[in-house]
């Protein structure tokens, strides 16, 4: 298989095998002009397997979204087809807009206009929990 190489891009990779769809609709990657190649199950030395996102534009990528999904995941971005940022991510300390609660109790189901936000409470068990009534998201 032939991906075509990117020249100004972003190419998110050592994504869990298996998360990369996921990642593609959180990001909302299918409302984009630009081409995107989504690779599952991509033979890794580190990882076994792996999928990979790359975008053929740069685009304002919700870090946030990417660390929640898989905090493992490396962004790289691409200028003039050479290699100009790498970044690793961690789990993000509070997401927002990501998780929606799913406590028929909580404010949020109520006041809709509430942004859903959710807090990291157990960093080595990536629990997050939401900022309004603490339920623990799935």
């Amino acid at each position: 298989m032939i991906i075509g190489k990117i020249e100004d891009g972003i190419v998110l990779d050592h994504i869990k095998a298996g998360q990369g769809m996921k990642l593609y609709n959180i990001l909302g990657l299918d409302k984009l002009d630009c081409e995107v190649a989504l690779i599952q199950n991509a033979h890794s030395e580190k990882l076994g397997r792996k999928d990979i996102l790359k975008i053929d534009k740069i685009i304002d990528v919700n870090l946030d979204a990417v660390g929640y999904v898989d905090p493992g995941i490396t962004v790289n971005i691409i200028r003039g087809g050479k290699l100009a940022k790498r970044s690793h991510l961690e789990a993000p300390e509070e997401v927002v807009g990501i998780i929606k609660c799913k406590n028929p109790r909580c404010i949020t189901t109520i006041e809709q206009e509430l942004p859903q936000v959710f807090q990291l409470t157990d960093r080595e068990n990536r629990v997050y929990r939401c900022k309004y009534c603490e339920s623990k998201a799935e």
